[in-house]
């Protein structure tokens, strides 16, 4: 079952060095999982004052600086695995170093129909 891990933080919270430390840490376990055929992909992300937000209603694209949400968390970056169920990607999300700071989302993905994992696979092809 793939999951997406979001990770979710003020950005105040975090100071050069303990970010820097997170991103150590965090690339850890992402080579631990990667090991066990586990991951798949994970990044962080740029400063939410770095965001631009795209809305379309009634026709009209309206776009706008920052988040969607004012919230005092920031999606600050994302994890992508690929595990046995829901209890081993708790697991996993309970080793990453930004729960500690912070909330980490655990969303399950929708499998793509089989038409667009083919086209994919032909294309990295």
């Amino acid at each position: 079952m793939k999951y997406m891990l979001l990770i979710y933080s003020d950005e105040s919270c975090w100071t050069e060095e303990s970010r820097k430390a997170c991103m150590i840490d965090s690339m850890e376990i992402a080579k631990e999982l990667e090991a066990n055929g586990k991951w798949l992909d994970s990044a962080p992300l740029h400063s939410v004052t770095t965001a631009t937000a795209v809305r379309v209603r009634n026709g009209n694209r309206q776009i706008t600086d920052g988040p969607f949400a004012e919230t005092t968390e920031q999606l600050g970056g994302y994890y992508i695995i690929d595990v046995d169920n829901l209890d081993e990607a708790i697991a996993i999300a309970g080793r990453l170093p930004p729960a500690t700071k912070g909330t980490v989302e655990i969303r399950p993905l929708f499998p793509l129909p089989e038409i667009w994992e083919e086209r994919a696979r032909k294309s990295d092809a």
